[in-house]
């Protein structure tokens, strides 16, 4: 109704009820309820009376109510402190245009939320605002992109991919991509995403995972990322019974009926060889000493508690 206000000066009841497919009493009801938010809804008696948005109606009072309008502030106030640089001046300057077109009763209640609120400022590595930009876009183009990535590690390289997805975790951005040269997806951090201009050329979109895949994919990757022990472990069971036993979602590759290859990770490999309990099935270590070593303890510990409890 507010947007049909704005197009036309003046509406009579039957031409709104006829645009927006309800009764006059109804259009009678929501202009009751838009006054009562605050809204400048002029009425004409008469015959061929209505109604019009009155003098300041040119920027009517946001139609927002209690729950939204904290909903609202409370997001802008956010951004104000959050991952994306630079974007800080501009969240505030969007906080204050929201107070204006507020009704007076909730300008009152954010600026009561936001006179209490005490914001804790972000301390890691922030995304460029610009960098966003271009990557939406080319998610939303499906536009190939070119970016310089720089690893965990430090070491830098150029990266081609099709970018499908933004993930944001409330800490970090990232890019959920198909890596053209390593024929498979690939995450990465916008953080440490350089793009190179111009985009590339349109692709044809591949079948995608749902959001919610997509997510735990993402949260996924994440933790892999920062496992600081990596093995590679050749398991007497199916792949299906490793999925199902093991407390960490982990890559599995079928090698038979009875035997399969993952490679697990974690913190140490003490905390590794502890995972492997969860297992149930007998399994070996593919070159790495130090698991070997750290199975070791763990079975010697577990013999001592044998020998202590026996009869």
């Amino acid at each position: 109704m507010l947007s049909l206000l704005q197009q036309r000066r003046d509406w009579t009841s039957s031409e709104l009820a006829e645009r927006l497919g309800v009764t006059t009493r109804t259009i009678r009801n929501d202009v009751s309820r838009l006054r009562e938010l605050g809204y400048p809804l002029e009425a004409r008696p008469g015959v061929s009376g209505g109604y019009r948005l009155g003098s300041e109606g040119a920027l009517p009072p946001l139609l927002l109510d209690d729950e939204e309008a904290v909903a609202v502030a409370v997001g802008l106030r956010t951004a104000a402190s959050g991952s994306v640089a630079g974007i800080e001046e501009t969240s505030l300057r969007a906080l204050a245009k929201l107070h204006q077109v507020l009704p007076s009763r909730l300008r009152h209640r954010v600026a009561a939320l936001e006179s209490s609120t005490v914001p804790m400022p972000f301390r890691g590595a922030r995304v460029d605002p610009d960098v966003l930009a271009v990557v939406s876009l080319a998610c939303r183009d499906h536009e190939r992109l070119r970016f310089d990535y720089r690893a965990f590690a430090g070491e830098t390289s150029r990266r081609h991919v099709e970018p499908y997805r933004i993930v944001h975790d409330r800490r970090r951005w990232y890019l959920f991509a198909w890596d053209v040269d390593k024929d498979d997806w690939r995450i990465f951090r916008l953080d440490r995403v350089t793009p190179r201009s111009p985009t590339g050329p349109r692709f044809p979109p591949r079948p995608l995972p749902a959001d919610s895949a997509i997510a735990a994919y993402v949260n996924k990757g994440v933790k892999e990322a920062h496992w600081r022990f990596r093995a590679k472990v050749v398991v007497h069971a199916s792949a299906d019974h490793v999925r199902r036993h093991m407390p960490m979602p982990v890559r599995v590759t079928s090698l038979g009926d009875d035997r399969c290859l993952f490679e697990p990770g974690s913190d140490s490999p003490e905390l590794l060889a502890h995972y492997l309990g969860f297992l149930e099935a007998d399994f070996e270590v593919v070159d790495a000493p130090e698991l070997v070593e750290a199975l070791r303890g763990v079975a010697a510990k577990y013999q001592r508690a044998v020998d202590a409890s026996a009869p």
